[in-house]
């Protein structure tokens, strides 16, 4: 209990400096380097622009009608074999072919991606309309920190569609939240979403046997404390929308496994840059040597963090096929 309350401590400073330093931006969207609280800046900690995870599927158009038509998601990008799609102002999701990705589709789906939003209840009825499969009946509670419910995608990915309340749980993430505007459905994706329907931000959840290393781990990364501390569950903020959680498999919407049906991707400017960040750091572990460069389209390196979940770094170039997701990362 004294390191949580250690932690929360740290939060509390770490994050009032940073609010404080973007207060002046009037962009809806902003983002702050923290400082790391454990070392000094011994060397530069390069940025991130975006966060992506690459979900496999044994039919990837199926799953890609489902994410456009349903969740009425844009496509920024298609490689035939994996398709890139905008969730929220700053967080993507990369629909693959298993035949051609790092996992394979039965491997364990140990990830929740969770939409935050502003209308919870309009998505559980839009969706369960819809026909959606749910993992259990929306029953909202008054006075706990969040509401929402998990729908299940056509292959058995959780998503959890999210809303944080007013509370001490909350009071570090939900100013963040604000200074995002949320995605709202384009108007020329052919989909039956609401236009109503908005999504602020998401979180990535993954699930640990040993949190304290996690926690260690991805404190060092993104060079700060979690910004939210459930106890069981911690998330951090790696780009403007996108968070990662930290949870504990024994509490969790998913047990600890070995295996692990996802990549976590941080879309950065400069992926040379984090390559000589990572090299060498604790609980980290490098898959290939090199950075490499997949189909012309991105530089990208992977590794794997303490607990074995594909970490990978992408910096796509201006090249065809890139045109619209740069374009959504430069928000031109």
């Amino acid at each position: 209990m004294s390191q949580h309350r250690m932690v929360a401590m740290l939060a509390t400073i770490t994050l009032t400096l940073l609010f404080v330093a973007c207060s002046s931006d009037p962009s809806p969207v902003s983002e702050g380097e923290a400082v790391s609280p454990e070392k000094e800046t011994d060397s530069v900690r390069p940025g991130v622009d975006a966060t992506n995870a690459f979900y496999y599927y044994a039919d990837v158009e199926a799953a890609w009608s489902f994410y456009t038509e349903i969740l009425g998601l844009q496509t920024v990008a298609d490689y035939g074999f994996a398709k890139i799609l905008r969730v929220a102002p700053a967080s993507y999701l990369t629909l693959v072919d298993a035949k051609r990705g790092m996992h394979s589709a039965a491997e364990p789906k140990t990830v929740t991606l969770a939409l935050v939003t502003d209308e919870v209840e309009g998505w559980y009825e839009y969706l369960t309309e819809a026909g959606v499969p749910m993992r259990a009946e929306f029953q909202p509670a008054i006075g706990r920190p969040h509401v929402g419910f998990v729908a299940i995608d056509p292959e058995g990915y959780f998503l959890e569609f999210e809303r944080f309340e007013p509370h001490e749980e909350n009071e570090h993430l939900l100013p963040a939240l604000e200074r995002l505007w949320p995605l709202y459905p384009d108007p020329n994706v052919n989909s039956s979403r609401p236009a109503e329907l908005g999504i602020r931000a998401t979180i990535l959840w993954l699930y640990y046997r040993d949190t304290s290393a996690a926690n260690r781990f991805y404190t060092e990364i993104f060079g700060a404390v979690p910004i939210v501390d459930q106890g069981w569950a911690w998330a951090y903020q790696a780009s403007p929308s996108g968070f990662l959680g930290i949870v504990d498999g024994e509490r969790g919407l998913h047990q600890a496994t070995d295996d692990k049906g996802v990549t976590v991707s941080l879309v950065v400017d400069d992926v040379d840059a984090w390559f000589e960040y990572m090299k060498g750091a604790a609980g980290f572990q490098l898959r290939s040597e090199e950075v490499g460069d997949e189909s012309g389209h991105v530089r990208v390196f992977v590794g794997y963090d303490p607990e074995g979940y594909f970490l990978e770094w992408d910096t796509f170039l201006d090249v065809e096929g890139n045109e619209e997701l740069l374009r959504q990362l430069r928000r031109e």
